[in-house]
C-alpha cells in the first residue's frame, strides 16, 4: 500500500495503535549484563508517562522486539502494555496478527523502530517513526525522525505530537 502525501499532523489523528521496538527506541540500545547474566535496561520515565497519556487518549500501545528480556515484561506490566511480542525475528508476522486482532487499517497504526529489521513494518504503517540516533540506512524510509535519541524521550516526543493533533487536549 502506497502512503498518501497527507501531512504527519493529519495522519496522527487516525492513530489507534502505536507499536514500539525496544532496544534503541524505548532504551538507548545498551544491553547491560551483570556477573550473574542478568540483563539490565534503562527506560526513560517521560516515555513511560507519554505511554500512559496515549493509553488514556484511547491509543493501544504494543511492543514488537526481536530480543527476549524479562526486563521488558516487567516494564510493560508497569505501564499496562498488554501487547508484548518478544523474540519476533520476523516482525511483520506479528504486525499482521495485530492488524487482524484489532481490525485496523495500516493508516491507523504508527510504528517506532531504529534499524533495518523494522523496514517491512515501516513500509506498511500510516506513520513510520525513527529516533535521532537510528541506523542511518533507515532514515530515508521514516516519515518522521525524532529530535530525541532512543531511550532519551523519543517515544514521548512522538506521543506529544499525536496528542497535540487530536481534538481533545491532553494533560500530564
Amino acid at each position: 500500500m502506497k502512503k498518501t502525501k497527507t501531512s504527519i499532523q493529519s495522519r496522527t489523528k487516525k492513530i489507534k495503535l502505536l507499536l514500539l521496538d525496544v532496544d534503541g527506541v524505548l532504551t538507548d540500545g545498551s544491553i547491560i549484563l551483570d556477573s550473574q547474566g542478568n540483563e539490565l535496561k534503562a527506560f526513560h520515565v517521560r516515555d513511560g508517562h507519554g505511554i500512559k497519556l496515549a493509553q488514556r487518549a484511547g491509543i493501544t500501545i504494543g511492543i514488537i522486539t526481536g530480543r527476549k528480556s524479562e526486563v521488558v515484561n516487567i516494564r510493560a506490566r508497569e505501564l499496562g502494555i498488554l501487547e508484548v511480542h518478544q523474540g519476533a525475528l520476523d516482525k511483520i508476522i506479528v504486525y499482521d496478527a495485530l492488524m487482524n486482532k484489532y481490525g485496523l487499517k495500516d493508516d491507523e497504526v504508527a510504528y517506532m523502530g531504529d534499524d533495518i529489521v523494522d523496514l517491512d513494518i515501516f513500509k506498511r504503517v500510516g506513520i513510520a517513526v525513527t529516533v535521532a540516533d537510528c541506523d542511518p540506512s533507515i532514515k530515508p524510509h521514516a516519515d518522521l525522525v525524532t529530535k530525541a535519541a532512543g531511550g532519551r524521550g523519543a517515544v514521548r516526543e512522538f506521543i506529544n505530537l499525536i496528542l497535540k493533533n487530536r481534538d481533545k487536549p491532553h494533560t500530564s
